[in-house]
């Protein structure tokens, strides 16, 4: 047995008797373990030069970043993040009073929630540099499909509830940015977020659609009091954190319900 199907099959079982959401506790140290993300190379020997290597790499690239004056010590660590992933990417702009591209926003919510699970800068840079590159390279013609695949699976669901939404011309307006491209971060709490990324970087971006499914399921009797577009999105970009980690175990339920148990579909 492969370590992907040992790691798919104790998930799987794990879930079957009741313990759902085990492996997702840690699953950043993980991934780090598993290297998913290509951080390491595959060789765990070379592991502690490389980290190293890291390290040196993030440090010349920081001091880079406050020799031209880029950044200071008083920099939000995300923006410091975002700086240096735009500098190793080559597109970092003239100055940092320039505006925020749309790809900018999106690593920034990213790396603020990263920074709630990753205690480690170095680390936390590396896996949010990696994990968006995961969402602009492997992802990048899928998840312009999301918002289909959750009007499909949401009439499966509950017809009326999507019914209600095309009445309200909400369909377009939905969050559809926060839930897909920032895959929730801004939207759910940490401990959340882990589970969920958990399945994107082992290989689904698929379960972002059933958690958003989730969501408008979960507050349903307050979507269908609302009766404008403007009002229903306002709602699903502030959705009330006390009931994030049911949504996530029940979005769980219909990914394996319309998806079986992949390995992952993208």
């Amino acid at each position: 047995m492969t370590e992907d199907s040992q790691r798919n099959f104790r998930s799987v079982y794990y879930e079957k008797v009741g313990f759902r959401g085990v492996e997702e506790k840690k699953s950043l140290e993980i991934l780090l373990k598993d290297d998913r993300l290509g951080i390491l190379p595959p060789h765990h020997e070379s592991h502690v030069q490389v980290m190293m290597y890291r390290k040196e790499q993030y440090s010349d690239v920081l001091h880079a970043l406050k020799v031209i004056r880029f950044v200071s010590d008083a920099t939000p660590q995300s923006e410091v993040y975002l700086y240096m992933h735009r500098l190793e990417s080559g597109k970092l702009p003239r100055s940092p009073s320039f505006p925020l591209e749309p790809e900018d926003e999106v690593f920034l919510a990213i790396a603020k929630a990263m920074e709630e699970m990753v205690e480690d800068s170095v680390d936390c840079y590396w896996i949010t540099r990696c994990f968006v590159n995961q969402l602009n390279s492997k992802y990048r013609d899928t998840l312009p499909q999301l918002p289909k695949a959750f009007e499909q699976y949401l009439n499966l669901e509950d017809s009326r509830l999507l019914s209600h939404l095309k009445a309200c011309c909400a369909v377009s307006t939905l969050p559809y940015e926060l839930w897909f491209k920032k895959c929730f971060a801004g939207c759910l709490p940490e401990s959340s977020l882990q589970r969920i990324w958990d399945k994107v970087v082992s290989g689904s971006c698929k379960i972002l659609v059933f958690v958003a499914v989730e969501i408008l399921l979960t507050f349903k009797i307050k979507v269908m009091a609302l009766n404008s577009a403007e009002k229903i999105t306002k709602f699903l970009e502030n959705i009330p954190q006390d009931s994030s980690d049911a949504i996530v175990s029940k979005a769980i339920d219909l990914w394996h319900k319309h998806c079986g148990t992949p390995v992952h579909s993208a």
